[in-house]
Formats: C-alpha cells, sequence, structure tokens
C-alpha cells in the first residue's frame, strides 16, 4: 500500500514511543471514537465553521473513523474503502489517525492542539502491540486521505458565485416571494453548491424533494405567517421568558447538538468501540445527505423569510397578512440575525429530524438525555428531554419563536430529514451478511 514518507516516518516515530510500554489494560482507556467525536466538536466551533459546511465536517471525520476500523474488523459494508488492511492492526489506533488526519486536513491551523490530542490518545491505548499500533497508524492515515480524495470532487468545491435570489429578478411583481439577502447581514445566500453536491448515500439531491411551498393566499400560509409575526417578533409580548430562552438555545450548530446527544447516550449505554464507530458514521452522513437534500429545495424554490414577507405583506394579494414595515425578528439578538438562505425548509428541522430519526432506530423514541448549547447568551444551558421527538418538536418552536421560519418549513423539514435517514439505513453501513437488493 500506498503511504506518503511523512506517514512512514510518523509510523517509525511511534513504533520507537510504543516498544517499551507495559502491556497492563487500564479500565479507565477512553473510547477512541467518543474522544474524537468531542475533539471534532471543539475544532468545529474553535474553527467558526457554520452548521451548514459542518455537516460535511462530522461525515468526513466519522466516515474515515468508521471504514478504518471497519476495514479492520469487517462488520458491515463499508462506506468507500474497500482495500483490506493490514494484518493484526490496532482499529483503536486506525480511529484516532483517521480522525486526527481527517481535522487536519480541514482545520491546518489547529495543527498544534490536534497533534497533541492525537499524540495523548495514541499514548492511552494499552494491552497492544507497538507494531499492530504502528500498522493501525498507517492504516488510519491511508483511510482519511482516499475519503479526503474521494470527497474532493463532489461539488463542494470550488465555491458557487454568490446567490442573490431576487436582486437578480427584473420587476417587482416577480419578488413576492422570493428570497432576497435579509437584515442584519445581508449577506449573498449560503452555500449554493450544497444543492447540487454529491450525495454520501442519496442516489441524487432531489431525492426526497418536498412539494413547493404554500401559496400565498392559502390558509397554511396565513396561519404560518400570523404565527412567526406574533411569537417571532423581536419584542412579542405572547412570547414567554422560556420560548425566547429556547430559540436561542438552539441557535447554534445543528450537527454538534446531535454529537454531543449521541455521546452521551451512548456512554450511558455503554456502547462498544465498535458499535460508536458504526452509531456516529450512521448519524453524521445522514446529517450531511439531510443537509444536501434540504439545500437542494431551498435553491429550487427560493422562498422568502418572515422579516422580507412581514415588511411586504401589503404585496402578497392576502388580506389576511398585514404589512409590518418594521418588523424585526427574535434572532436579532444575534449577531447574525436571520440564516442568509432561503427559507424553505428549515435547514434545522431538516437535519434534526434526520439525526432523531438514527438515534431513534438505535435507542428508541423514548430515551431521555440532556443537551448543552454553545450559544453564550441563552440562560437555560442545558436543556433536557424525555424523548427524541420532543426535541425536534421544540426544535421547530424555536425556529418559528426565533423569527426565521414558518411552522410549516418546520415540518417538511422534519419529514425530509426522516426520510433521508431511513433511507441511509436501509442502504449504507449494513451488517456484512446484508446486501443491497433494493434499486429504487
Amino acid at each position: 500500500m500506498r503511504l506518503a514518507k511523512n506517514c512512514c516516518l510518523l509510523v517509525f516515530g511511534f513504533a520507537m514511543m510504543l516498544v517499551a510500554r507495559p502491556t497492563l489494560v487500564s479500565a479507565t482507556v477512553p473510547d477512541p471514537v467518543l474522544e474524537w467525536i468531542g475533539i471534532m466538536n471543539d475544532t468545529a466551533l474553535a474553527g467558526g465553521t457554520n452548521p451548514l459546511i459542518t455537516s460535511r465536517v462530522v461525515a468526513l471525520v466519522s466516515s474515515s473513523v468508521f471504514d478504518a476500523v471497519n476495514g479492520i474488523e469487517g462488520r458491515y459494508q463499508p462506506i468507500h474503502v474497500t482495500t483490506e488492511a493490514p494484518r493484526h492492526a490496532s482499529a483503536r489506533a486506525a480511529a484516532v489517525q483517521a480522525a486526527y488526519a481527517m481535522l487536519l486536513k480541514l482545520y491546518p491551523a489547529q495543527s498544534d492542539p490536534l497533534t497533541m490530542h492525537r499524540d495523548a490518545s495514541i499514548a492511552a491505548i494499552m494491552g497492544e502491540k507497538p507494531q499492530s499500533i504502528a500498522a493501525g497508524i498507517a492504516w488510519g492515515q491511508e483511510v482519511a486521505d482516499s475519503i479526503w480524495d474521494w470527497r474532493s470532487t463532489d461539488g463542494f468545491n470550488p465555491p458557487a458565485p454568490p446567490f442573490v435570489g431576487v436582486l437578480g429578478i427584473v420587476g417587482m411583481q416577480s419578488a413576492i416571494g422570493v428570497w432576497r439577502p435579509t437584515p442584519l447581514l445581508n449577506a449573498p445566500g449560503a452555500g449554493p453548491q450544497f444543492a447540487s453536491m454529491t450525495p454520501w448515500t442519496l442516489k441524487r439531491p432531489s431525492q426526497f424533494r418536498p412539494a413547493p411551498p404554500p401559496a400565498l393566499t392559502s390558509a397554511t400560509y396565513t396561519s404560518d405567517y400570523n404565527e412567526v409575526k406574533t411569537m417571532g417578533m423581536y419584542a412579542s409580548t405572547q412570547r414567554s421568558s422560556d420560548q425566547s430562552d429556547l430559540a436561542l438555545f438552539w441557535a447554534g450548530n445543528t450537527a454538534l447538538y446531535w454529537n454531543r446527544i449521541a455521546s452521551q447516550i451512548a456512554t450511558e449505554r455503554n456502547l462498544s468501540f465498535s458499535e460508536n464507530a458504526h452509531l456516529f458514521a450512521q448519524l453524521n452522513l445522514t446529517m450531511a445527505d439531510a443537509a444536501i437534500a434540504c439545500w437542494d429545495a431551498k435553491y429550487r424554490f427560493v422562498f422568502w423569510r418572515p422579516i422580507t414577507a412581514i415588511r411586504g405583506g401589503d404585496t402578497d394579494g392576502n388580506d389576511e397578512t398585514a404589512v409590518d414595515t418594521t418588523w424585526t425578528p427574535w434572532l436579532d439578538a444575534l449577531p447574525s440575525g436571520t440564516p442568509a438562505h432561503p427559507e424553505y425548509p428549515s435547514g434545522h428541522s431538516t437535519v434534526s429530524g434526520a439525526a432523531a430519526f438514527v438515534l431513534e432506530a438505535a435507542f428508541g423514541d423514548n430515551t431521555p438525555f440532556t443537551v448543552t448549547s454553545e450559544v453564550h447568551m441563552v440562560k437555560t444551558n442545558p436543556r433536557s428531554f424525555s424523548s427524541f421527538s420532543a426535541a425536534t418538536a421544540e426544535i421547530a418552536d424555536a425556529r418559528v419563536f426565533g423569527g426565521i421560519h414558518y411552522r410549516n418549513s418546520c415540518v417538511q423539514g422534519n419529514t425530509v430529514g426522516r426520510a433521508v435517514a431511513d433511507y441511509v439505513l436501509s442502504h449504507a453501513m449494513r451488517s456484512g451478511h446484508e446486501h443491497d437488493d433494493d434499486h429504487r
């Protein structure tokens, strides 16, 4: 197998470091998968990675870890790497190196802390021969390199031209119902390339595209408009303090919330190292495909945000949607304001619906958990839930009470996310004796 020169030197260095290691097994040795999920969380936050790009980051890391472990243990269908792993390679060392190598590619500016974590993780692998650990390091590096090369042609790069929505449309009549840059930042639409990126498991981005958003004169739109206008207004007197707080709580990085949730439950359930590698690959590839499916719909329908709709409520042909030219959403309490991309469907609800489906399949819906938020303004942190469905319901409330989404967009997003998750669980990373004979 081909290995880069620096990888060879790395393996040699670790082999020398490990020769004199005692073979006693410590009961406190951390699970490398959970350890590096935590490191991934911290690295993405330190790098200021937005939620959309994070959906790709977590899939890159978890797919590398999974294929590295699975290449040694051979329990499941691989994601991408089908090469036979070296004999007697340490699966734990492979997982550590795969996660480290991928994060280093994504966050080269964080090389020093990542390398420090990697060295500590390798040093904590007890009871395995130095040669096995060295072989695992080499294999983990090879898998991460292969995943990186594979996904380098997924359409993420080069960045798409700036998307400005209605600003490119001639004639104000065409602007009704159509997205355009919104305050506070008035930025172009984020991540338009995600709408046509190559999915990880789905056949195409549009595979689970929802129906168009409701007509501006429909009962659904009227109800949603008036709900977000009342409940999502910055100075709303109808929104409780807890409703204001939960809107801010969920305004962080979607994929990372669910990785923290899964980590807590996996720890409580004492999942094995191999089970964790499988679970987090399922979770993170599903969320990545859900984001792609959501962005396909967003840039297909290009629906306007509440701030645009409410300030232009006298143009939509609906007598029951009163205009308020100074209306401001509650999430303007945050520096970013309304997210910079089309409204329909909700990205948070789509990705969260997908994540919840995966965790329901693993643990059952009625699984209690507690989750923290990285949004520092939140007064109530963490928040606790009795089920995954309770969390996704609150996330829908959060987007409406934050003033950035209509209720129907959250419902439809959740439906799309769950459909994506069902497909991924049925078609990818299945146990070795199963065969994908479904060609729908």
